[in-house]
């Protein structure tokens, strides 16, 4: 029988715990204005104020209440005023300044509004929100309404609307058109003055003293050097006509790439060869 009873004392005592709730006692908000004399209201969690309170441009709103756990005055985690405009649901909290003894105070004047609350033409709704760690629930309280009434002479507030992450208009992108080629003719009065200039090389060649004679000579004692070396700067040619006709950069690069190793290594044995022969006085 004493374990029954226990058991039930437990249960009750774990219901209890969990309808802990946050609250608050003493609430009032008042309206004062420079010269003036202060406009008090006293509302509770229960029974809101009837009348919207007025905030001008040259007056403070102050709340101040005591936060309560259950039934005893205790300093919550989170306490905020929370104003909030009814027609586009837009909120924004002002902390309390709360004591340990769960008294809290916060005030606010026009300049701590946004833009957006100072352009409302329905009244702010006000609401208190308290809570904590633990088990017990939070409050969030509606409490009285704020009538904002602006100076007549600062004109009406600017606003623009932030942009908004969603589906935009559809965006239609024109590529610039590839690179082509210059006009055929360009392209002919450079082919003809790269082609003068082969007459003009040989002849040179021939007046420094070049030795046809000994082409074959050349050949029979290292062919494969001189023949890749002289294909290499052929092969060369080519790719830089591909290039132009229809290849892109980066077909280009990797062909180039290996044509001039090839030209590189032929040409070492090539040229070898004929300093092989300079030495022995045969050129």
């Amino acid at each position: 029988m004493r374990l029954s009873l226990a058991t039930t004392l437990l249960a009750l005592s774990s219901a209890a715990s969990a309808a802990t709730q946050w609250g608050f006692r003493d609430g009032s908000v008042s309206v004062s204005a420079k010269g003036g004399e202060a406009v008090s209201e006293k509302f509770t969690s229960a029974a809101r104020v009837k009348k919207a309170v007025v905030l001008s441009h040259t007056s403070t709103l102050k709340v101040s209440l005591t936060a309560e756990e259950g039934s005893k005055a205790k300093r919550p985690h989170q306490a905020f005023l929370v104003l909030r405009e009814t027609e586009s649901g837009l909120e924004t909290p002002f902390p309390l300044s709360v004591k340990d003894s769960g008294k809290g105070t916060v005030k606010l004047t026009q300049k701590e509004l946004p833009i957006q609350f100072l352009r409302s033409e329905n009244p702010l709704e006000a609401k208190i929100v308290l809570g904590s760690f633990g088990t017990s629930k939070a409050i969030v309280a509606s409490v009285f309404d704020i009538n904002v009434v602006r100076d007549p002479r600062s004109g009406a507030a600017t606003y623009e609307a932030p942009l908004r992450y969603g589906k935009r208009p559809e965006i239609k992108h024109i590529f610039r058109s590839d690179p082509k080629n210059p006009p055929k003719i360009i392209s002919l009065v450079f082919a003809a003055a790269v082609l003068a200039t082969v007459p003009v090389l040989l002849i040179s060649w021939l007046a420094f003293g070049a030795n046809l004679s000994h082409a074959g000579k050349a050949l029979g004692s290292a062919p494969i050097a001189h023949t890749v070396f002289y294909g290499s700067i052929v092969a060369m040619e080519g790719v830089f006509f591909l290039y132009y006709s229809s290849w892109n950069l980066f077909q280009t690069l990797p062909a180039i790439a290996v044509v001039g190793v090839v030209a590189f290594l032929s040409g070492n044995s090539a040229l070898g060869e004929v300093q092989r022969r300079r030495l022995a006085g045969e050129r």
